[in-house]
This record gives C-alpha cells, structure tokens and sequence, in this order.
C-alpha cells in the first residue's frame, strides 16, 4: 500500500483527522442502471432530510468546512466536494452519471457527507503520499476546473506535486474508463458514519458494480502519530 504521511502543520492543526486508505483492483465500466437507481435514492433522502441552509451544518462537511478555516480558506468560495455535490442534488440540478467508480465514489460520498480523494493508482508518482497544506506556489490542474488555487486547501502530493483536495482531484491521477488500479482516500475531519462502516459500503459496492479482485484498507490516525 501507498506509505501516506502527514505534515507538521497538518499534525498540528487536525489531531482529531482520520483517513481511510483504500486501495483495489477493479474493472470501471459504465454505470450500470442498478447504480443508478442507488444513487437516486441517496439524492432523495438528501433532499428529504436537509435545505440549502442546514446542509453545510451536517457533521461532516461542517468539519470540512472548519478545517479549510483553520488553514486560512474560504469554505463558501471553495466547497469541499461533498458539500458541493450536496448542493446539486437539493436544488434539484442533479448530478452527472459518469462512471461506475467515480459514481459509487459520489454515492458513498452523499451517505456520508465525506469528500473522497479517488486516483487511478498507476498514475501516481512514487509510493509516499503526504498530505500537507498548499501553498501559493503549487500548481493544481482540479480536473474539469483548470488551474485551482489550493493554498490554505489540504492536498496530497505525490513525487511530481499534487493529486487531490477535499475540493478536488488532479487532472493528473483521475480516474479513467480503463482503470483498474483504485486509490480512495476518505478524509474525515469529524466523523458522522464510522471510518468501519464506510469501508464496508465501499467494498461491498466496488464488488457489486467493479468486479472486485483485491481490497486492501488501512485507517490512519494524526492521534496515533502524536502519541
């Protein structure tokens, strides 16, 4: 598995951060309409359950939200990907249907309210990921938003630089219809789903829609470290 590390000013700043790590061998294929169907449902208990006004005060995205504050970022300019997602689905604009790994990820991701890091593993540079905060001189290609400016964001950065925020991934290392090599890193600043049930809802989907071959998991803990 990819050896993930944290900064000081990580370490520093979230000593409540969990991550998930997850790493499988799959097949992408287009989204089957069973998954469809399971997305459709998530969105419509989304909208039953929050407005607009209450969806940033959800446990998970508000802990999101908190940390780019700590790190000197506008939350409201710079939407962590859940709440972003959240927001299509309650003001009925709904979401793209793209592909079965990106959509169990978005699915996951509006059961949990977690923004979820998702790389075609071949595509990264070494085998040490570290997640450190941005600065203005790094260069971040958000995939489908151009360059993104992801100072005071969170990023994992690989050997060439970096591969995701909680606000978006790296045109670099994105999923595509022939990966087969998954990366998802779960980013939980405040947990609302235990860090065990939402590794379970994603191996049982990922062998439900992916062909599942191999599932490898770790949680990493800033606690642990500062132990």
């Amino acid at each position: 598995m990819f050896d993930v590390k944290f900064s000081d000013i990580i370490k520093s700043s979230f000593p409540d951060l969990k991550v998930l790590q997850i790493e499988a061998r799959v097949k992408n294929s287009p989204t089957s309409n069973e998954l469809w169907d399971e997305i459709l449902k998530a969105s419509e208990e989304l909208q039953n359950k929050y407005t607009l006004p209450e969806l940033n005060k959800r446990t998970s995205i508000d802990a999101t939200r908190k940390a780019y504050k700590k790190l000197g970022k506008d939350p409201n300019r710079y939407r962590p990907s859940a709440e972003a997602l959240g927001r299509r689905i309650i003001s009925g604009k709904g979401i793209y249907r793209l592909s079965a790994l990106i959509d169990i990820i978005n699915l996951v991701s509006i059961k949990t309210g977690y923004s979820i890091g998702g790389f075609d593993a071949s595509k990264i540079a070494g085998y040490t990921l570290t997640l450190d905060a941005g600065t203005s001189s790094d260069i971040f290609n958000a995939i489908g938003r151009g360059i993104l400016n992801i100072e005071g964001l969170p990023v994992y950065r690989d050997n060439l630089g970096g591969i995701g925020t909680p606000t978006s991934d790296e045109e670099r290392t994105k999923i595509l219809p022939e990966t087969q090599s998954l990366l998802m890193l779960v980013n939980i600043y405040g947990e609302e789903k235990s860090s065990e049930a939402t590794e379970n809802l994603l191996s049982s989907l990922l062998e439900k829609y992916a062909g599942l071959e191999k599932f490898e998991s770790k949680l990493l803990q800033v606690k642990d470290i500062l132990t």
